[in-house]
C-alpha cells in the first residue's frame, strides 16, 4: 500500500479517491484505471455530463461484462462436462462390448 494506513490514492474521472484494501496496491490502481477508462469511453459515446449518471452507466456496463463472462464460462464448462461425459460413455460402451466377447 502507499502508506502505513493501507490507503492508496487513485484518480477516477478527475476525482481523487483514497482507497483502502487488502493486498496489492497495484491491483487497486488497475481497478481504478479500468473504471476511469470505461467512464471516459462512455462519456465520449453518450456525451453525458452528469457524473452520477455517467458512474451508473459505467457500473451497468462493467456489470454486463461480468455477467457475460460468467455466462460464457458457465456455458463453456457445461460443454466441457458434456463432452467428457460423452467420452466416458463411449469408453464404457467399448469396454462392455469387449467384455461380451
Amino acid at each position: 500500500m502507499d502508506d502505513e494506513s493501507g490507503l492508496v490514492q487513485v484518480e477516477i474521472f478527475g476525482q481523487t479517491y483514497n482507497l483502502r484494501g487488502r493486498g496489492d496496491a497495484g491491483y487497486l490502481r488497475a481497478l481504478a484505471a479500468h473504471v476511469d477508462g470505461r467512464m471516459r469511453e462512455i462519456s465520449e459515446a453518450t456525451r453525458t455530463v452528469d457524473t452520477l449518471k455517467l458512474a451508473v452507466l459505467t457500473a451497468l456496463n462493467i456489470a454486463d461484462e461480468c455477467f457475460q463472462l460468467r455466462r460464457d464460462r458457465g456455458e463453456g464448462a457445461q460443454r466441457e462436462w458434456s463432452e467428457k461425459a460423452g467420452q466416458f460413455a463411449d469408453m464404457l460402451d467399448r469396454f462392455l462390448k469387449e467384455e461380451e466377447r
